[in-house]
């Protein structure tokens, strides 16, 4: 709009928008907590279908949906956490309902699949270290989860298999926290709930 006095252009105030964080990662644990019950064998297998939903839809649509927020606060981060997470568990849906492999080699094809996301959450949780620690417990941990599996799948060791679904159950409750810390110390306007912030800085931009 124009000014009466000089005729200069001013630009209109950018609106806030809510942190897309918390849901993001409340997405994230709720469908890692359940995946890593059967995981762990605490669950009958038989009912494991009930993961496909939540994989589609809060582990998948609603992370990508908090990622491409996250672009748009320019946390480069946040937006390649999510979308990568929310894109692992959509095609984790898609392995498991569409993708038809000989029982013998299966393992192989999974473990390579878990391999690249181990891959891909060592670096995430080297660029955490710029973040909060609550996020490098996270990311940690996932690393640790992800690593895990990848072995059991590799060697047919379901002991293994187990101790990664532990894992993942314990990362799915620290995901939670970093959720919980988030909408509550949003919503009070301060810190009440601590995340250790590691940058002085409320998001990393590049």
């Amino acid at each position: 709009m124009s000014t009466p006095q000089t005729g200069a252009v001013t630009p209109a105030a950018e609106q806030p928008i809510a942190d897309p964080g918390p849901l993001g990662l409340a997405g994230f644990a709720a469908t890692t907590f359940v995946l890593s019950a059967f995981n762990a064998d605490l669950i009958d297998a038989t009912l494991s279908g009930v993961v496909l939903p939540l994989a589609l839809f809060y582990g998948g649509l609603a992370q990508l949906l908090a990622g491409m927020w996250e672009f748009r606060k320019g946390n480069t981060f946040g937006a390649t956490a999510f979308c990568s997470y929310a894109s692992f568990w959509l095609s984790y849906a898609a392995y498991v309902r569409f993708v038809h492999l000989p029982p013998a080699t299966a393992h192989q094809a999974t473990g390579l699949y878990l391999l690249v996301w181990s891959i891909f959450t060592v670096y995430m949780t080297v660029a955490a270290l710029r973040t909060s620690g609550a996020l490098v417990v996270v990311l940690g941990l996932l690393s640790a989860t992800y690593i895990v599996l990848t072995i059991a799948e590799f060697s047919s060791s379901t002991t293994t298999a187990k101790i990664g679904g532990w894992l993942g159950l314990i990362t799915a409750v620290a995901a939670w926290y970093a959720s919980f810390a988030g909408v509550v110390n949003a919503t009070w306007k301060r810190q009440v709930v601590p995340v250790m912030p590691l940058s002085g800085r409320e998001r990393v931009r590049p």
